[in-house]
């Protein structure tokens, strides 16, 4: 059976933003953020709050963070108490790097973070052997790919690309304009996933560049602006959809509403509910 994920209201679009270091510039970022209407994820390192390194031009207290990334509605997820190369250290400095960092965030913000992105990229299977002991069921590599699939390892997370990549507003345009396929199977769901450091915008004097994306890609009904743990709760619900043997029911075990496609038939299976495939529902 051909059956295609749809974002929610059947958007065949996503995009996220996933910043790492939780430094001063992020409330610039944020603000242009909000202006059209995209969320994301901000990856924090909780034992450097308030330090002063020359290249950040300042890292945040807790205080502001806590601010800054609640009242803005992003998402907050581990990027190493020290901002270790985890991959570069001892086993059991890693593993401290990461649970110290997660369970400081999840203290500060109240809430449980699953999240991750690697500190200099640096990780291999050991590392991603404790992501999965510690509790992070999803982490972002450094790893970019130009495409717009939807992630498959999601511990060895890949993005579209950074925000340095010379082709963006090239991919840009590809991705809001490029034509769906006319056929059935070729319908598949895309998501752009941005990644880099707030600061590197002032470092290199080019904020427009943030800007001129979000401008582009911002504010468009067919597109689903989330961050990483929404895409990836949502995701994570649609795999765990069940069918029946022939086909023509499908139950949703998850809290989350799942929107599919399925042959000429479009449905929305709600939270707990079981669907007949011969009802559509829009």
């Amino acid at each position: 059976m051909r059956r295609f994920m749809r974002f929610p209201d059947f958007k065949d679009k996503a995009v996220t933003l996933s910043y790492d270091d939780g430094v001063a510039q992020d409330k610039r970022l944020i603000a242009i953020m909000q202006k059209y209407g995209i969320k994301g994820t901000f990856n924090v390192n909780s034992g450097m709050f308030g330090a002063t390194p020359t290249e950040f031009k300042g890292r945040m207290t807790a205080e502001e963070a806590y601010k800054l990334y609640t009242e803005s509605g992003n998402e907050v997820a581990v990027h190493g108490y020290k901002h270790r190369s985890l991959a570069e250290v001892d086993g059991a400095f890693a593993l401290d790097d990461i649970l110290s960092d997660r369970k400081a965030l999840e203290k500060l913000f109240g809430k449980i973070v699953k999240g991750m992105a690697y500190a200099n990229g640096s990780y291999n299977d050991e590392v991603v052997a404790q992501l999965k002991t510690c509790g992070i069921h999803y982490s972002r590599t450094t790893v970019s790919t130009e495409k717009f699939d939807i992630p498959t390892d999601w511990l060895r997370l890949p993005a579209t690309c950074h925000h340095r990549n010379p082709r963006l507003m090239e991919l840009a345009k590809e991705f809001v304009e490029g034509a769906q396929s006319p056929y059935f199977w070729g319908r598949k769901s895309r998501l752009f996933y941005l990644w880099g450091h707030s600061y590197e915008f002032d470092n290199n004097d080019n904020w427009n560049v943030i800007e001129e994306f979000c401008a582009y890609v911002g504010g468009r009904e067919d597109i689903w602006y989330a961050t990483n743990g929404e895409i990836y709760d949502y995701v994570q619900a649609f795999d765990r959809l069940e069918f029946s043997a022939d086909g023509e029911l499908v139950y949703n075990p998850s809290t989350i509403d799942v929107y599919l496609d399925h042959l000429n038939g479009r449905f929305i299976v709600k939270a707990g509910q079981t669907v007949s495939l011969g009802q559509v529902s829009k």
